[in-house]
């Protein structure tokens, strides 16, 4: 199924792709698009992962950097019943994970520098279990593909303010081509990325760790703090946004347009009710 998302997004952006290329420039321009699409779908199906990673700074955890957190991570996937991810350490002091790779063979979890100061050990066991949760549903491929997609998409919007060709194509339409890009990637990606998937990957976060209310207590902390604390990266590359566990963005221009979390409070309700109690009123 995940693979079958991934396939229908694959050709969405390349109907789109091509048909910025015709508006651009006729039907040289649409073919052209044709071949950047294809090179860039069979890219980012095989590097988006590690494209992600390098956009967010991303450092390797080791045992001599970090073995604390591999010991746990290790613990979790085994406990999910997946293989050890590769783990990263994104240099941002805003709290906040997420997962990437094509499978779970291929995968990995990266945790903020933010996100281990401020919580504590079981809270920070729920997030990295809601991130393997999102390895074992696989969505993690969907997730970064789209990613890598809309952001390559974004960037050409901006490339085609400044384009023009010799037939008056580009100038002022490659100008009103990229006010209408963004909206666009951003829809590509709110379609192909349910909300649903943050619940299911909670629900089944909390049964690999086994503490519903410690996920939950790190999202109200997560939420809180986020959005005092700036992400330089996510703001710069807005589409990664929905493969964070809570959203990055803050109150900039993009926010709104790549807004694919659904609300906290009822992520936290929906935990409470799991762990057969309320919370009300946690944010």
């Amino acid at each position: 199924m995940g693979n079958m998302r991934t396939f229908i997004l694959m050709a969405a952006m390349t109907a789109l792709l091509m048909g910025l290329g015709w508006l651009l420039g006729g039907q040289g321009g649409a073919i052209m698009a044709l071949v950047f699409a294809g090179a860039g779908n069979i890219w980012a199906w095989w590097n988006s992962d590690k494209a992600v990673l390098r956009q967010h700074n991303a450092v390797p955890v080791t045992e001599q950097n970090g073995a604390e957190l591999l010991a746990l991570v290790r613990e979790l996937a085994g406990n999910a019943g997946l293989p050890m991810p590769k783990v990263y350490l994104l240099p941002t002091d805003q709290p906040n994970a997420f997962a990437t790779g094509r499978n779970p063979e291929n995968s990995a979890v990266a945790v903020t520098q933010g996100l281990l100061r401020i919580l504590n050990r079981d809270e920070l066991a729920g997030v990295i279990a809601h991130e393997l949760a999102h390895i074992q549903n696989r969505d993690t491929l969907t997730m970064t593909v789209t990613a890598t997609l809309a952001g390559a998409i974004a960037m050409l919007g901006n490339m085609f303010m400044f384009s023009g060709s010799r037939d008056g194509r580009g100038g002022g339409l490659g100008g009103l081509i990229a006010m209408l890009v963004a909206p666009l990637a951003a829809s590509l990606v709110q379609m192909a990325i349910s909300r649903t998937r943050e619940y299911s990957a909670d629900r089944r976060g909390a049964e690999i760790m086994g503490k519903p209310l410690a996920l939950a207590s790190a999202l109200a902390k997560i939420a809180n703090a986020a959005g005092r604390t700036v992400n330089v990266p996510a703001e710069r590359n807005p589409a990664s946004a929905a493969m964070f566990i809570i959203n990055p963005l803050g109150a900039m221009r993009m926010d709104a347009l790549f807004a694919t979390h659904p609300p906290t409070q009822s992520r936290i309700d929906k935990l409470a009710e799991l762990a057969g109690t309320r919370t009300p009123g946690v944010l």
